[in-house]
């Protein structure tokens, strides 16, 4: 076996342009998918404390944003919705004439190329802030589902490309795909939260999206940060009950089960770089504590080379810059 003095790995890394010619994880801007917030109104941009450079932003403003984020090369975005008033059945949600409904219709009419997924939950739209129906203090698992296929047929119906429920329901890919199909729409993919784990890192986010608990916690349908198995055994049901794209989420957190998820499966899979991450990074960067720029590329690096093939990220139009 050849050994030092003869085996020299250093010789490879000696210019950028060696560096380069041997990069293992090459990342493409097609790889990336914005998420964006549609709020009520007109003119609005409602820029989030917790997440610099992100805003709330109305139907008309966010049809502004996207077509500069189109320019940029951004070929993806994810919607999530701000409604005008809030109720326990989470009916802003799934209304026609909904926040995000109109949002997509919009974003269709004008992007046709545009890849628009939309974020399947209750959370932003209920009373409480849950993401599935209330019964006492317990949320009905049950009950829930038929709201959030309600929801996924609503966003199919007003354009959406793809549709990407996140509440951790059991069973709710089945029951989505089960009213997709029967609602003319066998061709609209899934791609579920299949791994998404009640972390520390959604803070940021629960401002952008108003969805705050009322009450309790959401530990008793995302799931408990030590456990593996478990991520494995959500990400199969998902696969089985029809789901197109799993992801895991958060996405720096959890870069072991991308790679376990990603050996087993094969599947088309996603990772969530969520608000926390993000504003991590972009706080740390503000006290100089690092290089900004650096830290974006190395943390989605990190996630591409974990094994995720598709890529949620806050930074998409900063990446899209440089790339």
């Amino acid at each position: 076996m050849s050994t030092f003095p003869a085996t020299r790995l250093r010789r490879l890394r000696r210019t950028d342009r060696l560096r380069s010619l041997v990069r293992e994880t090459r990342l493409d801007l097609a790889d990336f998918v914005m998420p964006l917030f549609v709020c009520p109104g007109e003119g609005v941009t409602h820029p989030l404390e917790g997440l610099p450079g992100i805003a709330q932003r109305s139907v008309d403003a966010l049809v502004d944003e996207v077509e500069t984020l189109a320019a940029l090369g951004v070929s993806a975005v994810l919607l999530f919705g701000i409604p005008e008033e809030k109720d326990e059945e989470a009916s802003g949600a799934y209304e026609e004439d909904g926040i995000v409904q109109r949002a997509l219709r919009e974003l269709r009419l004008r992007f046709p190329d545009l890849v628009l997924a939309t974020d399947v939950c209750l959370c932003e739209y209920t009373s409480h802030g849950h993401c599935g129906i209330v019964r006492g203090e317990e949320i009905d698992n049950d009950a829930s589902l038929e709201l959030l296929a309600r929801t996924a047929v609503s966003h199919a119906e007003a354009g959406a490309d793809i549709v990407a429920p996140s509440d951790m329901m059991d069973g709710r890919v089945a029951g989505i795909r089960k009213a997709l199909d029967a609602g003319g729409f066998s061709h609209v993919p899934i791609m579920s939260y299949a791994a998404k784990f009640a972390s520390a890192f959604y803070g940021p986010f629960r401002e952008a999206a108003g969805s705050t608990p009322q009450f309790g916690d959401r530990q008793t349908y995302q799931m408990a940060v030590s456990n593996g198995d478990e991520a494995m055994k959500e990400i199969q049901l998902d696969l089985d009950e029809g789901a197109d794209i799993v992801m895991v989420k958060p996405a720096g957190p959890c870069l072991d089960l991308i790679r376990r998820a990603k050996e087993r499966f094969g599947s088309p899979l996603g990772a969530y770089q969520v608000s926390g991450e993000y504003a991590m990074i972009k706080a740390a960067a503000e006290r100089g504590m690092l290089d900004e720029t650096k830290a974006m590329w190395e943390s989605v690096t990190a996630i591409h080379r974990a094994g995720a093939d598709i890529i949620l990220t806050y930074f998409a139009p900063d990446l899209a810059e440089q790339m």
